[in-house]
């Protein structure tokens, strides 16, 4: 989302490091410079206001004009008023009194509300850190208690059995009553939205509100409408006070002011954020962690993060027995290259490595999610004996493996070279013994 600011600014930043000395004018034109690229990114006009003016008084000080590397320092203290933009840091959900814990997710309609809502309860649920109760409590959408029902028996957990005849302020009193009887202590309760915000709409969610009294209130809006998300959570917090907010689609392409505008607006944090569309696809927000990948710094702490939550961690110690014997087989490629993709796009990995935002402009550098589903459609279309055994594999079985995987033999020709240049290399780190680890789900794949 942030693919055209990130640009933009480290554009201004090069210039300004490549200039032998700093002076208050060259920085006055950098900052004109990242004030033009925030409007464009769409960023509320006040809050780009306050912004120059906070990076403005700390850049034209003595201790940037004096300083050895006064464009590293200009970058760092745009860095942290960004953090200082975004919120600081994360900001958990609100889970205060006695459980369970009724949450409301509130929003327009199609803003992701509802597959949300699984989400979260996903990411709840994940180490029994809690155990969710789903409600479905808009009964005006067609179909919308049918889908979160179904959502509930896909993340496996509760889903109150709401009737669209009720009405939707019993709905959610009788079902915080079941969550307690079956022994949950989260309640997220998937309300009603509208196309705009209108008072029937508002007059309903603060009955709600009353009659569960919520621990934490979420709004859930779309990035991708820009300002209208501001103004939609302005709109809200007005008559519900929320608590935070859930930016949704934040993979997508827009320009990503929202994300920018709501906290310094509303003053209230963006709490997580949907990346995709996946039920894992739901992330704690950190204001630090965004800052740097907008400059273009990477985020290796999420990506730790989601090879912990991905690899297992019987699975790495049998990896590494299996490269301590040099027993790596094209099943054990495979079985990594799918534990790369639950992770996310390859793009969006490589974003959180620094430095990987530089080679976007090189289309030969750019990774093809097509090329690892023909990788895996190729080793899928060999017996088992072949995949134990590459060696094994003859011109015959080659031109076999490639009609049934519908490429051709020069596809397998080419994975199997990678697969042996990889175990080679597997081989000389295992001797080596200097593998790098990040605890839990270290890397265990090939690149």
């Amino acid at each position: 989302m942030f693919e055209s600011l990130t640009e933009r600014l480290n554009t201004v930043f090069k210039k300004l490091k490549g200039q032998g000395r700093i002076t208050e004018e060259n920085v006055k034109d950098a900052l004109r410079q990242i004030r033009l690229s925030l409007l464009e990114a769409d960023v509320n006009y006040k809050v780009v206001k306050t912004f120059i003016a906070a990076v403005q008084e700390k850049a034209v000080g003595q201790e940037v004009l004096s300083s050895i590397t006064p464009g590293q320092l200009i970058v760092k203290i745009v860095h942290d008023e960004l953090v200082e933009l975004l919120g600081t840091t994360h900001t958990q959900l609100s889970l205060a009194g006695s459980p369970p814990y009724p949450v409301l997710l509130v929003g327009l309609q199609g803003s992701g509300k509802t597959t949300t809502i699984a989400k979260l309860a996903h990411m709840l649920k994940k180490g029994n850190r809690h155990r969710p109760y789903l409600v479905p409590a808009d009964v005006y959408r067609p179909a919308a208690i049918d889908q979160l029902t179904t959502l509930a028996k896909q993340v496996n957990v509760p889903c109150y059995p709401s009737d669209p005849s009720d009405n939707p302020v019993d709905i959610c009193k009788k079902a915080v009553k079941e969550a307690l009887k079956a022994g949950c202590d989260v309640v997220l309760i998937d309300t009603a939205g509208r196309l705009q915000v209108d008072e029937p709409l508002m007059e309903e969610l603060w009955k709600i509100k009353g009659a569960v009294q919520p621990s934490d209130i979420l709004l859930v809006v779309d990035a991708m409408t820009g300002q209208e998300a501001v103004k939609v959570a302005e709109a809200f917090h007005e008559r519900l006070d929320i608590g935070g907010v859930i930016l949704t689609k934040l993979d997508g392409d827009a320009r990503g002011g929202a994300a920018l505008s709501i906290k310094a607006v509303i003053g209230r944090p963006i709490k997580y954020v949907g990346v995709g569309e996946k039920i894992e696809d739901l992330e704690a927000f950190h204001p630090d962690r965004m800052a740097s990948r907008i400059l273009g710094m990477g985020d290796i702490l999420t990506l730790v993060e989601k090879a912990q939550d991905t690899f297992d961690e019987k699975q790495v110690e049998k990896f590494e027995k299996k490269l301590k014997k040099n027993a790596f087989t094209l099943e054990d490629f495979r079985d990594q290259l799918q534990q790369i993709r639950k992770m996310g796009s390859l793009e969006s990995l490589l974003a959180m490595i620094p430095g990987m935002q530089k080679l976007k402009g090189n289309p030969a550098l750019q990774p093809d999610e097509r090329e690892l589903i023909k990788i895996e459609a190729i080793i899928n279309s060999m017996t088992r004996k072949e995949r134990l055994n590459h060696a094994i594999i003859n011109g015959s079985r080659r031109k076999r493996i490639a009609r049934g995987s519908g490429t051709t033999v020069q596809d397998v020709n080419n994975l199997l070279k990678r697969y042996v240049q990889a175990k080679k290399m597997m081989k000389r780190f295992s001797k080596m013994g200097k593998r790098k680890s990040f605890g839990k789900g270290a890397f265990p794949f090939p690149m």
